[in-house]
């Protein structure tokens, strides 16, 4: 048995295997809260994006726009020319240090893109170390991460058919947890998520199911995604309610409302992206959710707990 994430310290949460780390998500009963970084993000501090999230109560810390072949993390090498993790820095050598500078299981976010998506806006290029390929996936083992998310940036064609294919690569060769879905179009015209669709990727090796989170797309609302829940836990997943409209900027009411609603529904894990500063407040969002889906003793002990522990 492993200790429920709410209450792992930094000595329990690095060393859990992605089945571990599953089932400590599970135990902590709809607390646990991912921060996606834009880790390429500047600031005027000269740190990562991550170690903000972390101070602010974040238990997972998702990178996002990382390119496996070029690891570039803003902040991450203090006092060098460029302030990033240079060509010079090995890949796993970045994610160990960002591990230990933020105490928390570090995820990476790489897309699924599909062959001629039928898009509803230009289709944006994204670079070879970011697509959800064989070898990037291969990569992302490599270096260390003990989760990955196979979901869209917006305008880059990820479609639900190409996820499934990249879940099962993701099954053959990442031994971290697996998370997989969309919280908004990518800008491909096809229903982000449904209960045949999570049916689909939890047969195809996914750990836990991407929802859009209510309120946060037009249409998809609580039925839809209680539905979701049911169908994925009866299967033996997880689900991950996901903030990924910029509404991570609508303040800390908006936010607090959305992560009532989606812990209602019963998802296991709640998303807020773009969550640290560079481009939105952690106190109106992070530390709002934070304090809604868990109350004010567990947001500060996460936020306390030392990462020497």
């Amino acid at each position: 048995m492993v200790k429920r994430l709410i209450s792992a310290s930094t000595s329990d949460a690095l060393h859990f295997t992605g089945a571990e780390l599953k089932q400590s998500i599970k135990a902590s009963e709809g607390r646990i809260i991912m921060s996606e970084n834009i880790v390429t993000q500047e600031n005027l501090d000269s740190i990562t994006t991550a170690e903000i999230a972390a101070a602010f109560g974040a238990d997972l810390i998702l990178c996002n726009r990382l390119d496996v072949y070029d690891p570039k993390i803003f902040g991450l090498y203090p006092g060098e020319r460029d302030l990033y993790a240079a060509a010079t820095h090995d890949g796993k050598e970045s994610i160990d240090r960002l591990r230990k500078y933020t105490g928390r299981p570090i995820g990476i976010n790489i897309e699924p893109i599909g062959e001629n998506p039928n898009m509803l806006e230009k289709q944006i290029a994204i670079k070879e170390g970011c697509r959800a390929s064989e070898a990037v996936i291969k990569k992302s083992e490599e270096m260390g991460f003990q989760f990955m998310v196979l979901t869209g940036n917006p305008g880059t064609g990820v479609t639900n058919e190409a996820t499934i294919h990249s879940i099962t690569l993701a099954k053959q060769f990442f031994n971290g947890l697996i998370i997989a879905g969309k919280m908004h179009a990518s800008g491909v015209d096809e229903p982000l998520m449904t209960t045949e669709t999570a049916k689909q990727f939890i047969e195809a090796g996914a750990d836990v199911i991407l929802a859009p989170a209510v309120g946060t797309v037009p249409g998809f609302n609580e039925t839809e995604l209680t539905a979701v829940v049911k169908q994925v836990h009866r299967m033996g997943g997880l689900v991950m309610s996901a903030i990924g409209t910029s509404q991570e900027g609508a303040g800390h009411e908006v936010l607090q409302q959305i992560a009532i609603r989606n812990k209602i529904c019963g998802v296991d894990m709640q998303h807020v992206g773009d969550s640290a500063w560079g481009f939105e407040s952690p106190v109106e969002n992070l530390y709002a959710v934070s304090k809604a889906i868990r109350g004010e003793r567990h947001t500060i002990q996460r936020m306390a707990r030392s990462i020497n522990r």
